[in-house]
């Protein structure tokens, strides 16, 4: 089973945690499942920011990103060449190293 690493997170995950995931799992539903709270306004509908994630090792071997959410990363704050949305972002068989940016865009949290 592949292995995902979340690096440390102030709020989310202070000291870090590496899991076990099967594959076809997204980045989100792996980090939900084992207690890091990895916000998703949309409710996984590929409609807002909330859930982005930085892949800093493994992310050729993630399922390739959609035109609609490549549309959305445009928004995401912190934006990187290997910038994904944890909802999207489905594991293959390679393990991942993952950020969680210290920010997000959260409109219906932030009012607007």
């Amino acid at each position: 089973m592949p292995k995902i690493t979340f690096l440390p997170h102030p709020e989310l995950c202070p000291d870090g945690i590496t899991i076990e995931v099967s594959t076809g799992t997204s980045v989100l539903d792996a980090a939900l499942d084992n207690h890091v709270a990895l916000e998703h306004a949309c409710d996984k509908s590929c409609a807002c920011t909330t859930c982005h994630i930085i892949i800093r090792e493994g992310f050729d071997s993630l399922t390739p990103a959609t035109d609609e959410e490549e549309d959305l990363l445009d928004k995401a704050w912190g934006l990187e060449s290997e910038s994904r949305l944890g909802c999207q972002a489905t594991i293959k068989m390679d393990d991942l190293v993952v950020e969680i940016p210290k920010y997000t865009i959260n409109y219906a949290r932030e009012n607007h």
